[in-house]
């Protein structure tokens, strides 16, 4: 078996660590379990990363930057309503497909909150960074219209409340969201 490169256990590390973060949270999650569940040493791990806070940064980009690209190929050349539907579609699927995803952009805005509550505004100054780009990406195949795309982003929000929530797929809280916006398999 080829031994990775740098780069390939520093996308693996990412990829650990949005695992980690996402079940347990920045505070709850040691360096150690990640370097554990990416099978390299702790000592290993900070000659990729100087420290916990600049590996949960990382992720958290990811985890934005994956998003943003998941609308991006989502709406492709859909314009309107055909590019609404299509983004809450595949935005419903991953979160009910790979749950961590969901779990891992609500850490993310948790540390966010208690980072800049500590004075630390690194780490929001980067996440709203991201977050614009999130809102860019769905903006214009919204018709760069500002109340659509409020409207998608809040929609979306309070699909990941009522994810995060537990509440399965036939509940009624669904209801009121339009299809393409309801967790898999939700109907009316």
């Amino acid at each position: 078996m080829a031994r990775m490169s740098a780069e390939e256990r520093r996308e693996s590390v990412i990829r650990a660590a949005m695992a980690e973060f996402a079940r347990s949270g920045y505070h709850g999650t040691s360096t150690e379990a990640i370097a554990k569940r990416v099978g390299v040493s702790q000592p290993y791990l900070f000659r990729l990363f100087p420290g916990k806070k600049a590996i949960f940064l990382a992720a958290a980009q990811r985890c934005l930057e994956d998003t943003r690209r998941l609308f991006e190929e989502a709406a492709g050349d859909l314009k309107g309503e055909e590019a609404l539907h299509a983004m809450a579609a595949a935005y419903t699927r991953l979160i009910a497909e790979e749950p961590e995803r969901l779990q891992m952009q609500l850490q993310t805005y948790l540390a966010v909150s208690s980072a800049e509550a500590a004075g630390d505004h690194e780490f929001g100054e980067m996440v709203r960074r991201g977050w614009m780009e999130l809102w860019d990406a769905v903006h214009l195949p919204l018709g760069a219209d500002v109340g659509e795309t409020t409207t998608f982003l809040a929609y979306g929000m309070l699909i990941n409340a009522l994810a995060a929530m537990g509440f399965p797929p036939e509940h009624r809280v669904w209801n009121g969201l339009y299809i393409s916006a309801r967790v898999q398999g939700a109907s009316g």
